[in-house]
């Protein structure tokens, strides 16, 4: 099976060209290679009801970002990679 390279890596800054959320930008969270997606951070805000746990003795409705598809969005910046040569000077 060979991968397809993505356009887009976790904390690029990018802006969604189509769709509900068109022009939100934010910084790439999370790339779902298998299913061509990918979480932006405050964008595609979902609601999700949660069980009740220790953490949520009544249960409690959280947000979190949603998936959009990778060819909706677009790089605007590219995330600073620091290599060894760049943390030694």
């Amino acid at each position: 099976m060979s991968r397809l390279k993505n356009h887009v890596s976790k904390g690029d800054i990018v802006r969604v060209v189509t769709g509900n959320h068109r022009g939100a930008e934010g910084k790439v969270l999370s790339v779902l290679r298998t299913k061509n997606q990918v979480l932006i951070e405050g964008v595609r805000l979902i609601k999700k009801h949660t069980r009740k746990s220790q953490e949520h003795p009544n249960g409690a409705i959280i947000e979190r970002e949603g998936p959009i598809h990778i060819s909706n969005v677009k790089r605007i910046e590219t995330a600073k990679k620091e290599t060894a040569k760049t943390k030694a000077k």
